[in-house]
């Protein structure tokens, strides 16, 4: 079982940044884990936003937001973190960490069906 909360979300003008973390609490060891980011706004289906291996994390993201997010992680302190540069509206979104083993596993994960644990989200707007 995992426990996954997310933070870090807020309200920024297009063209700022903002940092999301996840913090893991797990029984087995995080970095044998992949790392999922997805986001859902209003009215949409949940969409991927970027994945992050096992250690030692090879990365994986969306066309929609690649070269302006980076996803990365810290297994020493059981979190992986979601950098947003030159954010949009289109951005606006509730984003989620997601969690599932993948200890050896070459694959990138970016379904949501492939996660077993999920956060329970935070908030991130993006003004105009």
């Amino acid at each position: 079982q995992v426990q996954l909360v997310e933070s870090g979300g807020g309200l920024v003008q297009a063209g700022g940044s903002l940092r999301l973390s996840c913090a893991a609490s797990s029984g087995r060891a995080f970095s044998t884990y992949a790392m999922g980011w997805f986001r859902q706004a209003p009215g949409k289906e949940r969409e991927f936003v970027a994945t992050i291996s096992w250690s030692p994390g090879s990365t994986y993201y969306a066309d929609s937001v690649k070269g302006r997010f980076t996803i990365s992680r810290d297994n020493a302190k059981n979190t992986v973190y979601l950098q947003m540069n030159s954010l949009k509206p289109e951005d606006t979104a509730v984003y989620y960490c997601a969690a599932r083993p993948a200890y050896g596993s070459t694959n990138y994960y970016y379904s949501a069906l492939q996660y077993n644990y999920w956060g329970q989200g935070t908030q991130v707007t993006v003004s105009s």
